[in-house]
């Protein structure tokens, strides 16, 4: 599933759907798709997903440095192999939309 987030503020987005609702997650959404956002209660759910994802981002650090110090000691990480995108790079376009959108004024949807 691809989700769209639209906003009069901003060009659209397109997101793989499991990214896009745990994202509409933590900015405090349910995770429906469709829904949307009036333009009131956007500022707070980017302050809510911009918390969310630095608490992420410290999260994701702190278990690369205890992955490092580990396979310093000689074991064995078949994971350490793997490269993944940090959720803060997927949530940069969401957060740009809900900031124009924020400064705006206007609604945000998304849907399928």
């Amino acid at each position: 599933m691809i989700v769209t987030f639209r906003s009069k503020a901003y060009a659209d987005i397109m997101m793989f759907g499991d990214i896009a609702v745990r994202l509409l997650k933590l900015m405090g959404h349910s995770g429906t798709v469709p829904s949307a956002l009036l333009a009131e209660d956007v500022p707070a759910a980017l302050e809510r997903l911009k918390a969310a994802v630095a608490a992420n981002k410290a999260a994701e650090e702190a278990a690369d440095d205890v992955r490092k110090d580990s396979d310093a000691e000689g074991e064995d990480d078949e994971k350490s192999d793997e490269h993944s995108v940090a959720l803060a790079h997927r949530a940069l376009p969401l957060i740009e939309l809900l900031a124009a959108s924020a400064t705006a004024q206007c609604d945000v949807m998304w849907d399928q």
